[in-house]
């Protein structure tokens, strides 16, 4: 039961607070650094038009961010659950909404970005080895089949692990920060626009469009607000450990946008699809190109093999709650992983990998195709936070949100207006993630005849 009337063994196995403030910042800069800066920033630069409103964009993102982590602090102290979302919408708004994330976060987006970083693995591989007219495509479906079956047979990753993946990806931004403000030579200022010239897509699209992926770029921490309940004297450090911690991942954003303006320019940075392989080509030629790709396409490989571990497992539990998906509800004790769910995760990918290919999307494709879904349930996560405070007054809340109403006000509002902006400004890519979750809604009529398991 979730009610306040808990037993003392339920009240006892909850998160105990063992985290010190250091601890707090360097898993929450692990959990929001990824691969995704590293292609993005085109995209980015391309949509707002301007040197100044890049940067702007990339200091807002990291504003938005501590607004929004606040707001999942609070949810994540006051009901502690290894759910998170799952936990906070089934509480808030009832078992319906909640199986709709379920089914979102196992179609679209935990599937949606293992799809994603296996295709910037991909960009940047083919730097490397290129496999022909679709080497990105098949460097993605590659990586995605052979983790899948890494995954399968019962991988376990160690914390020693993933500190080092952590530390190539934090050493890949210094490394390029580095070349493109200390060595590159300055670029030469961008030539006019020829009248007629093939433009990318995303040229001039609106700020809009790129705070959408701005903000995919600082996606984790959301997944960092569920430490509070573990970090020490948590009403004090906890607003700090996001602070600094948010405030250093922006401070390595900025820098790395800037360095990348430095050393390729304007015009070069908004047309290239591999932005970090060519500042570093630009300075140190082929072995500066090859270097960063190496390094990029680790951190690429981090980032899809921990979705996976992370989301084979939330399909797990959508399967032991609802009888109609109860195939992934299975536990291997053999290799101590939900082997089935986390097979079907991996032909979801691929089948994302080949849409991606066959629509000539790639990277960019599937951010977009995933992300309304995303964001509508960000906004619902927002909404539930006042619910939660209007349903459940007396609950113990260990962390508040300062400014309360305004502050979480101001992350739903926000929530809505990307969610608009990944609908108004990728309609096609978007309405196929919402198409899905259309087919999740009417699996989850036929699931409610044969009822919940308890």
């Amino acid at each position: 039961m979730n009610g306040p009337a808990q037993t003392g063994a339920a009240a006892a196995s909850q998160p105990r607070a063992t985290l010190s403030l250091p601890d707090a910042i360097a898993m929450i800069v692990g959990l929001i650094v990824g691969a995704g800066i590293f292609g993005t920033p085109s995209i980015v630069a391309g949509a707002v038009g301007s040197e100044s409103m890049l940067i702007a964009a990339w200091v807002a993102g990291g504003v938005f961010s501590i607004i929004g982590a606040l707001c999942y602090a609070e949810l994540a102290t006051a009901f502690p659950s290894a759910g998170g979302e799952y936990h906070f919408l089934q509480r808030a708004f009832g078992r319906s909404i909640a199986f709709l994330y379920g089914w979102a976060r196992m179609t679209v987006i935990v599937a949606g970005s293992i799809a994603v970083f296996a295709y910037l693995f991909g960009d940047y591989m083919s730097r490397i080895v290129n496999l022909g007219a679709h080497s990105s495509a098949i460097w993605a479906a590659l990586v995605v089949g052979l983790l899948t079956i890494v995954n399968y047979l019962g991988i376990r990753e160690g914390k020693a692990t993933q500190n080092i993946f952590t530390v190539l990806e934090v050493g890949g931004l210094v490394l390029i920060i580095v070349v493109g403000l200390m060595l590159a030579t300055p670029a030469a200022p961008a030539a006019p626009a020829v009248a007629g010239a093939e433009q990318p897509w995303y040229m001039g699209a609106g700020i809009g469009s790129a705070m959408v992926f701005v903000l995919f770029t600082y996606g984790g921490w959301n997944d960092a607000a569920y430490i509070s309940a573990e970090v020490r004297d948590r009403e004090r450090n906890m607003v700090r450990a996001l602070l600094l911690s948010i405030g250093l991942v922006t401070l390595l954003y900025v820098l790395v946008n800037l360095a990348y303006l430095k050393g390729l320019g304007y015009d070069a940075m908004t047309h290239s699809n591999a932005v970090a392989a060519d500042l570093l080509k630009n300075v140190w030629g082929t072995a500066g190109e090859k270097l960063i790709a190496c390094m990029i396409a680790i951190a690429a490989l981090t980032s899809v093999n921990g979705s996976m571990i992370v989301g084979a497992r939330s399909n797990y539990a959508l399967g032991r709650d609802w009888p109609m998906l109860g195939f992934l509800g299975r536990w291997d004790e053999a290799s101590g992983s939900p082997r089935t769910a986390m097979l079907v995760q991996g032909v979801i990918a691929l089948a994302l990998v080949a849409f991606g290919a066959i629509q000539n999307a790639g990277f960019k494709g599937l951010v977009e195709y995933s992300l309304p879904v995303f964001w509508g349930f960000f906004l619902l996560v927002g909404v539930a936070l006042f619910v939660l405070r209007a349903r459940e007054p007396d609950a113990p809340r260990p962390f508040r949100v300062p400014g309360y109403p305004v502050v979480p006000a101001l992350f739903v509002l926000m929530c809505a207006y990307l969610l608009y902006s990944s609908l108004a400004y990728h309609r096609t890519h978007a309405l196929v993630g919402l198409a899905v979750l259309a087919v999740g809604a009417v699996i989850m009529l036929f699931g409610r005849k044969g009822g919940v398991r308890a």
